[in-house]
C-alpha cells in the first residue's frame, strides 16, 4: 500500500485573501473580568430582568437539541420599537420585514460590509469611533475615509461629512471635463458616538441620507436609550423629505438607503447572549440577511429576547438609574477639576491629571474596577473611558478614582 507523500520541509498553510493576511483583527480584553466592577465595555452592570432569567431557566432540555425558531420575534421587536417611539398602534409603517435578526450588532455590521462592501469602495465614517468598523471595511478591501471630530469639544463634522458624500463642486476649469467621482458606498454614524459621546440630531442624519441616495447610511444606535437620539420616531411620524407620509406607508419609503442598528446588550443586560437588530427598508434588510447563516442566533438568546422586550419597565428603570449616576459623577468631576467628556451614552472619557492613564488604569484594576484605555486613539489618547453603572457602583468608582489619580 502506497503511503502519501511526505510534505515538503518548507511547506506552509495556504494563505488567506490578501485583505485578511494584512488585517489586524479587532480585539478586546475579554478574559478575567468576572467578579470585578465592569466599567470597561459599556455593559449593563446589574444583569438582565428577572423575567429573562426565569425564561431561560424554563427552557426544556430537549429544546437544546432543536434548531432555533424565530417566529414572532421580528414582530415583537417592531412592536417594542413602536412603543418606545411613542406610537402604540400596530403597523404605522414598521412591520416584521423591516427587522433583521443577528448574532449581536457585531454580526450585523459584518453582514452589512459583506453585502455592500467591495474592494475599492469607500467607507465614510468619523474618528475616533467604534473600533470594529475599520476591520470590517479592510477585510472587504474597502478604502476608509475617517473624518475627525472637532478637537476639544468633539463636535460632529457635519459639513465635512456632507461634502464627502456629495463630492467636489466643479470649478470653471473642470466644467468641461470633470474628474470621475463616485459617492461612498457606506456611511457609518455611531449616535451617540462611542467613545466621545458626541450626539447628532436625528434630523441631520436624515439630511445626510437624503444628500446621497446611492450611499447606504448605517446608524449605530446602541446607546440611543441614554440620549433619546433616534431617527426612528421621525421616520415613523413621516418626517421625510416632504415632511409627510401616508398613514400606514413604509417608514423607510423616503429613506431606503438608511439602516438602523439596535441591541439588547447595553440596556437589557444581554451582552453575553448576543442578539442585535437591523431596522430598515425590507430590500436592504433582505440583502444583509443573505450573507448570514440560517441559525446564527441561538435558542437561549431568542427566548431571552422575548422576555426582555416584554419588560420595558426594567430597561427604563436601569436607564434612569444610569443617567442619575452619570449626572452625579459629572458634578463631582467638574467640582474637583478633572477633565471629562461624553454628552451621550452610558460612559464618560476621563483624563487623569496626576498620573499617566496606564498607571491609573492599573491602580483601578488593583481596586477591583475595570475601565478602558483609549491609548493610541486620535484626539483622545491619554484618556480612559469609564462606563456608568448604578449610583452605588459609581460611589465605589469615585472613591477609587480619587486615590488612583493622586
Amino acid at each position: 500500500m502506497d503511503r502519501p507523500a511526505a510534505p515538503q520541509a518548507a511547506s506552509a498553510p495556504p494563505p488567506a485573501r490578501p485583505e485578511v493576511e494584512n488585517l489586524q483583527a479587532y480585539s478586546a480584553p475579554l478574559e478575567g473580568r468576572r467578579g470585578l466592577l465592569r466599567l470597561d465595555f459599556n455593559e449593563n452592570t446589574v444583569g438582565p430582568s428577572p423575567r429573562v432569567v426565569e425564561a431561560i431557566r424554563a427552557i426544556p432540555a430537549e429544546h437544546v437539541a432543536i434548531y432555533p425558531e424565530y417566529e414572532g420575534l421580528q414582530a415583537a421587536v417592531a412592536a417594542s420599537l413602536l412603543r418606545t417611539s411613542g406610537l402604540a398602534a400596530p403597523g404605522p409603517g414598521l412591520e416584521p420585514h423591516h427587522i433583521g435578526l443577528f448574532n449581536g450588532v457585531d454580526a450585523a455590521l459584518h453582514a452589512v460590509f459583506q453585502a455592500y462592501g467591495a474592494p475599492g469602495d469607500r467607507l465614510l465614517t468619523t474618528s475616533p469611533t467604534f473600533g470594529y468598523y475599520s476591520p470590517c471595511a479592510r477585510m472587504q478591501g474597502m478604502v476608509i475615509e475617517a473624518i475627525p471630530y472637532r478637537p476639544n469639544d468633539f463636535a460632529f463634522p457635519f459639513d465635512a461629512i456632507r461634502a464627502a458624500l456629495t463630492g467636489p463642486t466643479p470649478g470653471p476649469s473642470q466644467a468641461a471635463a470633470p474628474q470621475p467621482w463616485s459617492p461612498p458606498r457606506l456611511l457609518l454614524i455611531c449616535n451617540p458616538n462611542n467613545p466621545t459621546g458626541t450626539r447628532l440630531a436625528p434630523a441631520r442624519i436624515l439630511e445626510l441620507a437624503a444628500a446621497s441616495p446611492a450611499t447606504l447610511v448605517v446608524v449605530d444606535e446602541l446607546y440611543e436609550a441614554f440620549s433619546g437620539d433616534s431617527v426612528l420616531p421621525l421616520l415613523l411620524a413621516g418626517a421625510g423629505a416632504e415632511g409627510t407620509r401616508a398613514q400606514g406607508a413604509d417608514a423607510f419609503a423616503a429613506f431606503p438607503n438608511l439602516l438602523v442598528l439596535r441591541s439588547l446588550s447595553k440596556t437589557a443586560g444581554m451582552a453575553g447572549l448576543r442578539i442585535g437588530f437591523a431596522i430598515g427598508h425590507p430590500a436592504v434588510v433582505d440583502r444583509v440577511g443573505r450573507v448570514t447563516g440560517p441559525y446564527d442566533i441561538n435558542s437561549f438568546a431568542v427566548t431571552a429576547a422575548f422576555a426582555a422586550l416584554d419588560d420595558q419597565a426594567y430597561v427604563d428603570a436601569f436607564v434612569a438609574e444610569v443617567l442619575a449616576a452619570k449626572a452625579l459623577l459629572q458634578q463631582r468631576l467638574t467640582a474637583a477639576g478633572w477633565r471629562h467628556e461624553g454628552e451621550g451614552g452610558n460612559y464618560l472619557l476621563l483624563w487623569p491629571r496626576a498620573r499617566g492613564a496606564a498607571a491609573v488604569e492599573q491602580r483601578l484594576r488593583d481596586a477591583g474596577i475595570l475601565v478602558r484605555s483609549m491609548a493610541g486613539k486620535p484626539l483622545i489618547d491619554g484618556s480612559l473611558r469609564v462606563s456608568i453603572g448604578t449610583r452605588a457602583q459609581m460611589e465605589q468608582f469615585w472613591s477609587a478614582w480619587q486615590q488612583a489619580d493622586s
